[in-house]
């Protein structure tokens, strides 16, 4: 049994006209014919209401004694046994007396959904469990009725009963809503401009998240590519210190004011693997942003304002937010920061937040410059080298000249404090640069005999060798430490990407392009393909590539790892350095293993695909036994009665046999042309031709096989051209216009309407015939379907199967929606012609090379 649909009228506060609306509704319903019934209805004793409930059938409540007292509730048994077409439930949060069947009344209405029953009801937005804080804050009242914010967004369809604040206390002032002792209380309190005001926002945000589910399932249903409208993109700059959480929900609050806003956070770390990061920290944001509807991303590059606003571009970003920096005051010497340069750098299209933290100033914490100081970057090793060159001349000058004679051993402690500085800075090269330069200057200026380089005093000899020796040895176990640090870092980095891709690749999240987009990102490359080939003498072939212009061979690539015998991950944009290849043998050996994985998943379709042909031609026969049998019977009958010498056929018994044979005929042609059809779709080799045609050329020559005046068109000769293939959309259109007037009252002729909306034209096919139920608006697509007790006779019910195919064919939609008044409307949905210069062809690209 099908399940019913829920309709929710929803409110900001109570007296907006939910139930109002919700009686009329019913009223237009019944006017159609709808079997619709009040299951439970509370006017409250306003007149307004309770006119709406006169002509409505009412469904006695069922009494409950309870403490001494009755009370009514919905009796959920009489509306299951009465099955009325749609129900009117109101109050959808009440809590029902103890001993009723339910406790909730909301679990009463999904019974009669279950039960295959449409209900329609109502509820005020502070009654949505979600938001019962939130209520709590603005009215200061706690709502102890409320419904799962779940049950809600289940609904078919939800539809806001708005009302400004200003109307709805007018309202209450005139005595519509409460009874007139209540109501300068109410508006004393709970109806506060304010609190009004509040509610109504939380209504319409509330609404408008779901207008945005429905408006992105519509896009993927109907295949919308192009954007419609303005989508707040916003791109979070994480430095993995504590202030990342804040700025992620910073982030997230600024998205959920646009439409269909998308967080995305990013953390950039440089290419030798090292990273100030604490992992943990990481991993915490990676879940907070993820649990907020955003994504996580790690990108790779030296640069890190560079790297940040490419990123930001690449993902057509709107906003970028980063936290104000760490760094204290006096290390604004050493450059801006990442935040003012990527401010400056940003360009009128994109706009930077810096947002304040509590970590503002106070530098990078315990654990943070040890790190740094390890990461030997270019700008730390030429620092390095001016300590270790400059630096000793500089002393000299300083000892020689301004200050007095400190002896010998304290000019040596000095050079020696300089060449430790050059080794913590630089590393080892520096540091030996400075012990030569520093052994030089202390025998010409401060060993005796002086502005020479011999050394008078054998001890002075010792001293200075001493020092060379303690100055290399600080500089190589500084240069060790910074080397085995890095060594540490990449490979704690290295463990993280690997095991974040592992994750997904074994739940099977990522794609093959997602994968080869991963790789794109993180190398910080240009494009990524992987090529694979037959043999060893066999052409490459591209098995899924990313990014502009990817290697066709990979030869031309600039890194090239190989996985197995015939299969390579090429990449272009710039060189790696050898140890980025660990890590990229780990992608290439999971993308190998997603191809497989699609390819067998592929197959598997591809098997289910026969299955279902064998289905379809099981079928095929079953129908074509009789449905083929029938005319071709009438047919043998009609010519052996006419070939008779027995019976002398009067003109008009002639007449008719001959009209039998025809409309056999006819039926026969109509037959094997939807079953030809049929099989062309089935088999895959409808190869549409797209070309600019004109709907008021095609459509007039699809209604050749129907009663002339059974169809009314309304084709404007405005209508932009559309890209199809003119054969297969006069196919369609027939079998979905000879469909409508097989169904259509005889006097009741079809309407057949076209119009142009943004960069599709839809064309309408109305029928005031019976309808079909909304459960049964996809199967009447399916393959031998016929609507209701229609006889075999009447055609395999392949004609709205073979629409559909053709329709699909042309990159169009074709669905069924209800006649308003009574009856079925098929919309059938084509792209229009981008420009008329545009060739007749369309050519698909996205090969490699």
């Amino acid at each position: 049994m099908a399940r019913g649909k829920l309709r929710i009228y929803l409110g900001s506060a109570p007296g907006v006209g939910k139930t109002y609306a919700m009686l009329s509704e019913a009223h237009r319903r019944i006017e159609r014919g709808t079997d619709c019934v009040v299951a439970f209805v509370e006017h409250h004793h306003r007149p307004r209401t309770e006119v709406m409930l006169h002509g409505l059938e009412q469904i006695p409540r069922k009494e409950i004694e309870y403490r001494g007292s009755v009370f009514t509730e919905m009796d959920v048994d009489a509306v299951l046994a009465r099955r009325p077409r749609v129900a009117l439930v109101d109050e959808l949060p009440h809590t029902n007396i103890p001993g009723s069947r339910n406790a909730k009344r909301w679990q009463d209405v999904e019974e009669l959904l279950a039960a295959g029953i449409d209900v329609i009801s109502t509820v005020n937005i502070q009654h949505l469990e979600s938001l019962g804080d939130v209520v709590e804050s603005i009215t200061g009242v706690r709502q102890q009725e409320t419904v799962p914010d779940e049950v809600v967004r289940r609904a078919g369809q939800i539809e806001l009963v708005d009302m400004s604040p200003e109307a709805l206390r007018r309202r209450m002032a005139h005595g519509n809503i409460y009874r007139p002792d209540k109501v300068d209380a109410a508006l004393a309190n709970y109806f506060r401009p304010g609190n009004l005001t509040a509610l109504r926002e939380l209504a319409l945000l509330w609404v408008a998240d779901r207008v945005d589910e429905y408006l992105t399932e519509y896009r993927s249903e109907h295949r919308v590519s192009k954007i419609w409208g303005s989508r707040e993109r916003i791109v979070v700059g994480l430095t993995g210190g504590p202030e990342g959480r804040t700025l992620i929900r910073r982030a997230a609050r600024l998205a959920e004011k646009g439409a269909g806003g998308e967080v995305l956070a990013v953390y950039i770390s440089r290419s030798d693997g090292l990273s100030a990061a604490s992992p943990k920290e990481l991993a915490d944001q990676r879940t907070l942003v993820e649990d907020l509807g955003g994504t996580f991303h790690h990108v790779v590059g030296d640069d890190i304002p560079a790297a940040l606003l490419d990123f930001a571009r690449g993902v057509n970003a709107t906003q970028v937010v980063l936290g104000v920096s760490r760094r204290r005051s006096w290390q604004y010497v050493l450059g801006p920061g990442v935040g003012a340069t990527v401010a400056v750098e940003s360009g009128p299209d994109l706009d930077v937040h810096l947002i304040t933290h509590d970590e503002a100033g106070k530098g990078r914490g315990p654990g943070l410059p040890a790190a740094r100081g390890a990461r030997l970057g270019r700008s730390r090793v030429i620092r390095g080298w001016l300590v270790g060159v400059l630096g000793p001349a500089l002393l000299t000058w300083l000892l020689t000249s301004t200050t007095p004679d400190v002896g010998l051993a304290n000019d040596m402690l000095l050079f020696l404090t300089l060449t430790v500085a050059a080794a913590l800075l630089g590393g080892l090269y520096p540091a030996l640069a400075s012990a030569v330069v520093g052994s030089l200057l202390l025998n010409w200026y401060f060993t005796p005999p002086v502005h020479t380089l011999t050394i008078a005093d054998p001890k002075n000899i010792v001293a200075i060798a001493i020092f060379v020796g303690v100055a290399v040895s600080v500089a190589s176990v500084v240069d060790l430490a910074a080397r085995r640090t890095q060594q540490a870092a990449r490979l704690r980095a290295e463990s993280e990407i690997l095991s974040f891709l592992a994750g997904n690749v074994l739940r099977g999240e990522t794609g093959l392009e997602e994968l080869l987009e991963r790789v794109r990102e993180t190398f910080g490359m240009e494009s990524a393909a992987l090529l694979e080939r037959s043999g060893e003498t066999a052409p490459w072939t591209c098995a899924g590539s990313v990014g502009p212009r990817p290697a066709a061979i990979p030869e031309d690539a600039d890194v090239d790892v190989p996985v197995g015998d015939h299969m390579a991950l090429s990449l272009s944009g710039r060189v790696l350095p050898a140890a980025d290849r660990r890590v990229l043998a780990a992608f290439a050996a999971q993308a190998a293993v997603v191809l497989d994985r699609q390819r067998l998943q592929h197959e598997a379709d591809r098997a289910k695909e026969l299955a279902e042909g064998n289905r379809i031609r099981t079928a095929l026969l079953a129908a074509v036994s009789h449905d083929l049998r029938t005319p071709l019977a009438g047919i043998k009958a009609s010519v052996t009665s006419l070939r008779s010498d027995d019976v002398e056929w009067s003109p008009r018994d002639r007449a008719e046999l001959l009209a039998a044979i025809e409309e056999g005929a006819d039926r026969l042609d109509h037959l094997v042309g939807n079953l030809l059809d049929m099989s062309r779709l089935q088999t895959g080799t409808v190869t549409p031709i797209i070309r600019e045609t004109d709907l008021d050329e095609v459509v007039p020559m699809a209604l050749g096989g129907v009663p002339e005046d059974s169809v009314e068109l309304d084709i404007p000769e405005t209508l932009p051209m559309v890209a199809v293939d003119r054969g297969l959309l006069e196919r369609a259109v027939a079998n979905v216009v000879e469909n409508a007037v097989k169904y259509s009252p005889p006097q009741e002729p079809v309407l057949v309407s076209a119009s142009a909306l943004a960069d599709r034209v839809e064309l309408r096919v109305v029928d005031r015939g019976p309808g079909v139920p909304d459960e049964a608006k996809d199967r009447i697509f399916e393959p031998f379907q016929r609507y209701g007790d229609a006889p075999r006779g009447v055609g395999v019910g392949l004609g709205l199967a073979v629409a559909r195919g053709f329709a699909e064919a042309v990159g169009g939609t074709l669905h069924a929606e209800d006649t308003p008044g009574g009856g079925l409307t098929m919309v059938l949905t084509v792209r229009t012609a981008p420009s008329r210069e545009r060739g007749a062809g369309l050519v698909a690209s996205g090969e490699c090379g």
